[in-house]
C-alpha cells in the first residue's frame, strides 16, 4: 500500500473524528459556533506550523487555498444544518458520495488515467459510503426535498475542497491551509448573519470545536500531501470513507447501534480500499 492511500486514509479518519466530535458538540450548542470555532482553531493551528516550517507558496497557490476555504466552509455549513435538522439519513450519504465522485470525475476530465483494479474499488466505494452512512432507526424525515439540498449541497462543497487542495503545490508548506481555514471561519459568520442565527462563541463550545477543528485540519493536509502521491480520484473517494469512522465512534463512545446496512458497507468499503491498494 502505497503512502498516498495510507494519507488519504489518515485524511478519512480525521476528518471522521471531526465530524463525530463536532456532532456530539452540536447536540449541546449552536452548531453554527462548533463550526466558527474549529475553522478558527484550524486557522491558528496552521498558522503556527506554517510560521515554524515556512515553505515557498506562490499566489495560485493561496487563490486554491480560498476556493477549498469556500469549499470546506459550504459543506461544512450544510452538513451540521442537516444534522441540526436530523436528516443525518439522507445528508450524509448524499455529501459523502457527492465529495467522491467530483474528484474522480475532475480528475479523469484532467487526464488521470487510473487502472481497472482501482476503477473497480472507486465504484464499490460508492455504495459502500452510502451504506455505512446510513440511519440506523426507521425514521425519515417529513421534509425530504430539504435534506436532500442539505446534502447535495455539502457534498460539492467538500468536492471542491479535495479538488482545490490537490491544486496547492507540494513545497507551498502550511500556509495556504491556515488560509484555506481562514475564508471558512468569515464564511461561516457571514452566512450565520445572513441567516439570524448565533455565531458568537460560548465558552462551553471551545472544547468541541478546537477539537473538531484541529482534527478537520489535520484531515485536510493529510490529504493535501496524498494527492501529491497518489491521483485526485483515488485520494477523493478514500477520504470520503469519513462517514464508517463517524459510525464506529458512535457505536464504541455512545453505545450506537450499527445496523445490517452499515455493517455491509464497512465491509464494502474494505474491500474497495483494498483493490485500490493493490491497482
Amino acid at each position: 500500500m502505497n503512502l498516498g492511500i495510507l494519507l488519504a486514509l489518515a485524511s478519512a479518519l480525521a476528518y471522521g473524528a471531526a465530524d463525530f466530535i463536532g456532532g456530539v458538540g452540536s447536540r449541546r450548542h449552536s452548531s453554527w459556533q462548533v463550526v466558527l470555532v474549529g475553522q478558527t482553531g484550524g486557522a491558528l493551528v496552521m498558522l503556527a506550523a506554517g510560521l515554524l516550517l515556512p515553505g515557498s507558496p506562490a499566489p495560485p497557490d493561496f487563490a486554491w487555498a480560498l476556493l477549498a476555504g469556500v469549499g470546506s466552509a459550504t459543506g461544512s455549513i450544510f452538513l451540521f444544518r442537516g444534522l441540526a435538522r436530523g436528516r443525518m439519513g439522507l445528508v450524509a450519504p448524499i455529501s459523502a458520495v457527492g465529495a467522491a465522485v467530483l474528484p474522480v470525475l475532475v480528475g479523469v476530465a484532467l487526464g488521470e488515467r487510473p487502472g481497472w483494479l482501482v476503477w473497480i474499488g472507486v465504484l464499490a466505494a460508492l455504495p459502500g459510503i452510502w451504506l455505512v452512512s446510513r440511519e440506523t432507526t426507521s425514521d425519515r424525515p417529513a421534509r425530504t426535498r430539504e435534506a436532500l439540498l442539505d446534502g447535495a449541497v455539502a457534498g460539492l462543497g467538500f468536492g471542491v475542497l479535495f479538488i482545490a487542495l490537490a491544486q496547492v503545490s507540494a513545497d507551498a508548506g502550511l500556509l495556504p491551509l491556515a488560509a484555506n481555514q481562514a475564508v471558512g471561519a468569515i464564511l461561516t459568520i457571514a452566512a450565520a448573519t445572513s441567516l439570524g442565527q448565533p455565531w458568537r462563541p460560548r465558552a462551553g463550545v471551545v472544547g468541541w470545536g478546537s477539537a473538531s477543528g484541529v482534527l478537520g485540519a489535520l484531515g485536510t493536509l493529510a490529504f493535501m500531501v496524498a494527492t501529491g502521491v497518489t491521483s485526485l480520484g483515488v485520494a477523493g473517494v478514500l477520504a470520503s470513507l469519513y462517514p464508517a469512522v463517524t459510525v464506529l465512534l458512535a457505536a464504541g463512545v455512545l453505545g450506537e447501534r450499527i445496523g445490517a446496512r452499515q455493517r455491509t458497507g464497512i465491509g464494502t468499503c474494505t474491500l474497495a480500499v483494498a483493490a485500490m491498494a493493490l491497482g
